[in-house]
């Protein structure tokens, strides 16, 4: 028997059309691309998010010559969270990108092992967050959580016999 799975997200034409208070989160998170550390790739990932104590985090992609040792700007994001911020949890997280080889207007969507790490805080903190996701310049896609990025998730439920 076959099965679908799908999601919806919502899709803007620019940030303008975003309220003022995603405009600025999106902002933040374009701006910590500058923060980037990536040398190699030219590929500078920034991500922003709104905790429940009204502070904002920003965390950005650490890019190492052992690409193993590289850490992606969502899992320096949520670390920081943890550390700064430990019973505090996302209300909103927004990612964007900047690269010099080629166009950073379309929206960037998270990779799988950050797909997981957003989906663990999410359940970590028995609370959903939406998530924004754009580049430069262009389109702004919102998804209402992690768990649409990443349908059929391995988690704690798979670890119980």
């Amino acid at each position: 028997m076959q099965q679908n799975i799908s999601f919806s997200f919502e899709k803007f034409g620019s940030h303008l059309e975003l309220s003022a208070d995603d405009q600025t989160l999106l902002q933040e998170a374009r701006n910590a691309t500058a923060l980037a550390y990536a040398p190699y790739s030219q590929f500078k990932v920034g991500a922003a998010a709104k905790l429940s104590d009204h502070s904002i985090i920003l965390g950005s992609n650490q890019e190492n010559a052992s690409y193993g040792a590289t850490i992606s700007a969502e899992r320096v994001l949520l670390s920081t969270i943890s550390s700064m911020a430990p019973h505090a949890h996302i209300i909103t997280l927004a990612i964007s990108y900047k690269t010099l080889h080629g166009t950073d207007a379309n929206p960037i969507s998270p990779c799988g092992i950050c797909r997981q790490a957003l989906l663990e805080h999410e359940m970590r903190h028995k609370t959903q967050f939406r998530i924004i996701l754009s580049g430069q310049t262009a389109s702004v896609w919102i998804l209402n959580n992690a768990s649409s990025l990443l349908p059929l998730a391995f988690s704690s439920d798979n670890l119980i016999e």
